[in-house]
C-alpha cells in the first residue's frame, strides 16, 4: 500500500505533467500533450481535468471516439464538471451527433446557468436540431429520388459577354482550359457556372460506368503518383503539380480522397481534379474518402463554400456525383490503395470490394464503411476506432489481407501525419498525407509517393505549406461549428 507521503508527491507530480501538457497543447503538438496528459493520468487518475483536457487534444487530432470516452470519464468523476459535458458535446457535434451533444450543452447550462457563452452555444445547438428534423421530416425517400444531374441542361445556361474567365469550347476539356481555369483560380477568380455544370456532369459520366474496385495498369519505365487527403488546400495542390508535374497519360496521379472540407479553397480543388479527369481519364484516378459525404460536408465547410461560391444545385449534384468515386484501387496487381483501411473481419478479397455497391452515402458500418474510415494500430488484433466510426487494425491483420489477395503493400491517407507519411505494420502499410500544415495550425509536412515499373519500389517525396491568400479554413462551416474549434 503506497504511503501517504507518496500518494502527495504522486499528485503533484501528476500537476507537473499536466502543465508541460498544457504548453505542448498550445505549441499545437497534441500528439505530445496526449502522451503527456496520459502520464499525469497513471499518476492521479480522479482528476478531471487531466481527462478533460486530453479529450480536448484528442478532438484536435479528430480522434472524436477517443474525445467522448475521456470527457465521459472526466464528468464520471465529478458530475458538476461543466468542461467535461463541454468537450464531449464538442466531440458529438463533430461526428453530427447532434441531438448528443444538445443533451451535454443542456447540461453545461444548468451547471452554468448565468454563464453567456453556455447560453449562446446552447441556442446555436437547438437551432442545429431543429434544422436537422425538418429536414429529416422533409427529405424523399431514397428510393423514390431522382438523380439531380438528369434535370440539369449545361447547354441552355447562357454566359453573359462580361465574363472574362476561362471557357470550354464545345464538348471537350482541353488542357489550355485546365491551365486557365486554375490560374483564375490561383487569382480568386470563380469559373462560371455553366463550365462548373459541364466539368461535374461529365466527370459523373466517366465515374458511373467504373467498378468499386479500379485495377491500373503502370508498364514498364513508366511511373505513378499516389497522393493522400487535399482537404480544400488549393495552392498546395498547385504546389504538389509544380514539384510533380501537371497530370498526364505520361504523368498519372491517384488522389485517394478527402479532397474537400476544412480548407476553404475546396471548390477549386474539386473543380481542378474532375476536370483534369474530364481531360484524360487515365491521367487522374480519384478514390473516394469519408469527407465525400452529405452528412460531412454539411459540417465542416464545403457544403457551406458550394453555396456560397456556386449554388444550392450544385450543393445536391456534388453529393451524387460523390456516391459514384470508386471506393479503392489496386496497382500491378501488387499494390492496394484506399482512403481509410481494413476490415472488422479476416477473409476479405478483392472480390467482395468489387461486389460493394458503392452508389450511397456510406453507411455506419460494414465493408464501405471501414474502407473509409479504418485506421491502422501498433499492436495486433483489432481495437476501436479513435474516430467513433470504423475500427483500429493491427500488423497482423494487414498482413493476413496482403497474403489472402497476394498483394505486397497498403497504402492509404485518412490521418495527418508530422513528416507527410509513415511506414508501419513491418514496412507493409505506409500512410500518406498530402495537405501540408493541415487547418493552418498543424505544422506537418505534407507527402506523395512516387511508383516505377516494375519494381514499384515506393519513393516518398515530402513539402512544405505554400502560402494562401487570407481566407482561414473552415471559413464556409456553420457558425455553430466555429464556436467550437
Amino acid at each position: 500500500m503506497p504511503s501517504m507521503a507518496t500518494e502527495k508527491s504522486d499528485v503533484s507530480l501528476a500537476e507537473e505533467i499536466k502543465l508541460q501538457a498544457n504548453e505542448a497543447f498550445k505549441a499545437n503538438k497534441f500528439s505530445q500533450a496526449i502522451d503527456l496528459y496520459t502520464q499525469a493520468i497513471e499518476k492521479n487518475g480522479e482528476n478531471a481535468v487531466y481527462w478533460a483536457n486530453r479529450a480536448l487534444a484528442h478532438t484536435k487530432l479528430e480522434e472524436y471516439g477517443s474525445a467522448i470516452q475521456d470527457a465521459s470519464k472526466a464528468v464520471e468523476i465529478d458530475p458538476k464538471y461543466s468542461k467535461g459535458y463541454y468537450r464531449r458535446g464538442a466531440a458529438y457535434l463533430a461526428m453530427g451527433k447532434f441531438k448528443e451533444a444538445l443533451k451535454d450543452f443542456q447540461q453545461v447550462k444548468r451547471i452554468r446557468p448565468n454563464d453567456p457563452d453556455a447560453s449562446k452555444k446552447l441556442k446555436e445547438c437547438e437551432k442545429a436540431v431543429m434544422k436537422l428534423k425538418f429536414e429529416e421530416a422533409i427529405s424523399v425517400p431514397s428510393f423514390e429520388r431522382h438523380s439531380v444531374a438528369e434535370s440539369i441542361d449545361f447547354r441552355t445556361i447562357d454566359v453573359e459577354p462580361q465574363y472574362a474567365g476561362a471557357r470550354i469550347e464545345g464538348d471537350v476539356i482541353t488542357l489550355d482550359f485546365v491551365k486557365k481555369m486554375m490560374d483564375d483560380f490561383k487569382n480568386q477568380k470563380c469559373l462560371h457556372k455553366r463550365y462548373a455544370f459541364q466539368i461535374v456532369l461529365q466527370t459523373r459520366e466517366i465515374l458511373i460506368g467504373l467498378p468499386s474496385l479500379v485495377d491500373i495498369n503502370v508498364t514498364d519505365g513508366k511511373h505513378f503518383t499516389v497522393c493522400g487527403d487535399v482537404h480544400g488546400q488549393f495552392f498546395d495542390l498547385l504546389n504538389i503539380f509544380e514539384l510533380n508535374g501537371l497530370p498526364s497519360e505520361e504523368n498519372p496521379y491517384l488522389f485517394n480522397g478527402d479532397f474537400v472540407d476544412r480548407g476553404s479553397f475546396s471548390v477549386e480543388v474539386i473543380l481542378t481534379l474532375f476536370a483534369f479527369k474530364c481531360m484524360s481519364p487515365s491521367a487522374i484516378h480519384l478514390s473516394r474518402g469519408n469527407h465525400e459525404s452529405k452528412s460531412m460536408n454539411k459540417i465542416y465547410g464545403f457544403e457551406g463554400e458550394v453555396r456560397s461560391k456556386l449554388s444550392d444545385k450544385f450543393v445536391e449534384l456534388f453529393a451524387e456525383v460523390f456516391c459514384y468515386l470508386p471506393l479503392a484501387h489496386v496497382i500491378n496487381e501488387k499494390i492496394f490503395v484506399v482512403h481509410g483501411g481494413l476490415f472488422s473481419t479476416d477473409g476479405v478479397k478483392l472480390s467482395d470490394i468489387r461486389a460493394i455497391d458503392r452508389f450511397c452515402e456510406p453507411p455506419e458500418e460494414g465493408l464501405m464503411c471501414e474502407l473509409l474510415w479504418s485506421d491502422p494500430q501498433p499492436n495486433p488484433g483489432r481495437g476501436p476506432s479513435k474516430r467513433g466510426v470504423g475500427l483500429s487494425f493491427g500488423g497482423d491483420v494487414t498482413k493476413r489481407f496482403l497474403k489472402d489477395n497476394n498483394l505486397d503493400l497498403v497504402v492509404r491517407s485518412h490521418e495527418v501525419k508530422d513528416e507527410g507519411y509513415e511506414i508501419e505494420h513491418d514496412g507493409k502499410l505506409i500512410t500518406v498525407f498530402s495537405a501540408p500544415n493541415y487547418c493552418d495550425q498543424m505544422g506537418n509536412k505534407g507527402a506523395f509517393i512516387r511508383f516505377e515499373a516494375p519494381t514499384m519500389e515506393p519513393k516518398i517525396v515530402t513539402f512544405s505549406a505554400v502560402p494562401h491568400p487570407d481566407v482561414k479554413p473552415m471559413a464556409y462551416a456553420s457558425n455553430f461549428l466555429r464556436m467550437f474549434s
